[in-house]
């Protein structure tokens, strides 16, 4: 027997006590009707996105790593194309929080529903991880969590804690849901920080009904200017390749510029399955590098920004070029 459970705006269908997204929302399927009604048919993927196969010792060594410590990974959650490349340098972004997200982000593959208990435990877990894969950078992101009283910032504040105690050599890079603009979740963070502190944008305000629609845009570019203010390292990411026009890329570019943002990393919206929103085109290489020369030369410290390119992809070289700069 199925149950219909709706919830902040959502469907979700509990089969077997097991809680599942049933259908994105109204605003988001109608967007996504007219886009795929509207546009052509894209073709084969071209050269420039095509990606290994995920195979190698140390692939599989990170692999099953994170199964014996019971983590998650938004490199696979997320079907990150970079995974080969990553894990094979024996990097990953850690996921806490759950493999459960109470949001549904219109490009986003991660599991939507109601999140299991939180895991106290999960801090230490991420740490030993760290100290075994002997990282000089780390980068640890999150699920959203909107149910908690803090959003999660508590268990963010306690993997910092613990890499600084027990990997010092480590610098650490948290990327993190917008807490719904809560300075108090703020607050928690900053007791004991990040060296960067990495928040998406995702895309350009137009398409936040339909890409994050429980996402405010002022809200997430306030959220970077509160952070830069405490003398943070800041960083966001966005997609491109999922309706937006190049002239709003630029106006949001600026827009982060001026909220202090010093690293923008760009790369092309893939659709995960056919739920999600459909990729509207495939953004060429040339305008990439156009968006990395632009970003540059009006205040971005560091911009990646090619059609393979995710939110912590080289994450460890942008750490490195950015505090040795100073």
């Amino acid at each position: 027997m199925l149950r219909i459970i709706h919830r902040g705006g959502l469907s979700y269908v509990n089969i077997n006590m097991s809680i599942e997204r049933f259908m994105i929302n109204q605003h988001q399927r109608a967007f996504k009707e007219e886009a795929e009604k509207s546009n052509k048919d894209l073709g084969k993927r071209p050269d420039w996105l095509k990606v290994r196969l995920p195979i190698g010792e140390n692939f599989s060594d990170v692999k099953n790593l994170m199964r014996r410590q019971k983590l998650n990974t938004v490199c696979e959650e997320a079907k990150c194309p970079n995974i080969s490349e990553c894990w094979n340098h024996r990097t990953a972004t850690f996921m806490i929080l759950g493999d459960t997200c109470t949001r549904s982000c219109g490009f986003c593959n991660i599991k939507v529903g109601i999140p299991n208990e939180l895991d106290i435990e999960e801090p230490k877990r991420v740490v030993e991880s760290v100290v075994e894969l002997n990282l000089r950078h780390v980068v640890i992101t999150s699920v959203n969590r909107d149910e908690l009283k803090d959003g999660g910032s508590t268990i963010f504040k306690e993997c910092v804690r613990l890499i600084r105690e027990q990997k010092p050599d480590c610098t650490v890079e948290i990327l993190i849901p917008d807490f719904k603009g809560d300075e108090e979740a703020f607050k928690i963070i900053m007791q004991n920080p990040p060296d960067i502190l990495n928040h998406n944008m995702e895309t350009v305000p137009r398409l936040y009904h339909a890409v994050r629609p429980q996402a405010k845009y002022e809200r997430s570019l306030e959220l970077i200017k509160w952070f830069k203010s405490k003398g943070l390292k800041t960083k966001s990411g966005i997609m491109v390749g999922i309706g937006e026009k190049p002239e709003e890329v630029l106006e949001l570019m600026k827009d982060l510029v001026a909220h202090g943002c010093d690293i923008l990393t760009i790369g092309q919206y893939l659709q995960p399955t056919k739920m999600h929103l459909p990729v509207d085109r495939f953004v060429t290489p040339d305008e990439f590098k156009m968006y990395k020369e632009e970003g540059l030369k009006i205040g971005f410290k560091i911009v990646e920004s090619s059609p393979l390119v995710r939110s912590s992809y080289h994450a460890d070289e942008h750490a490195r070029a950015i505090f040795d700069a100073n």
